[in-house]
């Protein structure tokens, strides 16, 4: 009875061949430190140019955070509204604009319904929240 190595799984017996990697000549000469600096200078200006886009873009978008939430009762009832059932919106779908200063400029949410706010996102993720955090204290995974 032949004896079988359990380690190698009955394969001692075989002669071991090298086969040439067929990706070694692609990168040949190519060690890391050079595929590093490669990447590293690549990623440097990717980086770089979105970071001075984000620079350069984002007062235009959140210059005043406090305009998004200029909000009463009546728009969150009429906002929920118009999310929740759109197809009883009667009206327009555009954003309303007022003459500023000698240019155009958007009205606040509390006086266009079609304004983006951040009050209602805000609040539904801090329900989710609280919702989730109760529904886990009651299951007992929290």
């Amino acid at each position: 009875m032949a004896e079988m190595n359990i380690d190698l799984g009955g394969l001692a017996g075989r002669p071991t061949t090298s086969q040439a990697d067929p990706f070694q000549s692609a990168l040949y000469g190519a060690g890391p430190g050079l595929i590093r600096s490669g990447l590293g200078a690549y990623s440097e200006k990717f980086l770089g140019s979105s970071s001075d886009f984000m620079q350069s873009n984002i007062t235009q978008y959140l210059s005043n955070p406090q305009y998004y939430f200029q909000v009463n009762n009546q728009y969150v009832r009429n906002k929920l509204k118009v999310v929740l059932f759109p197809f009883l919106h009667r009206g327009h779908w555009t954003r309303i604009t007022e003459p500023v200063g000698g240019r155009l400029s958007y009205k606040p949410p509390v006086q266009d319904i079609n304004a983006p706010d951040l009050y209602i996102p805000l609040m539904a993720f801090a329900t989710y929240i609280v919702v989730a955090g109760y529904a886990l204290g009651v299951l007992g995974r929290g």
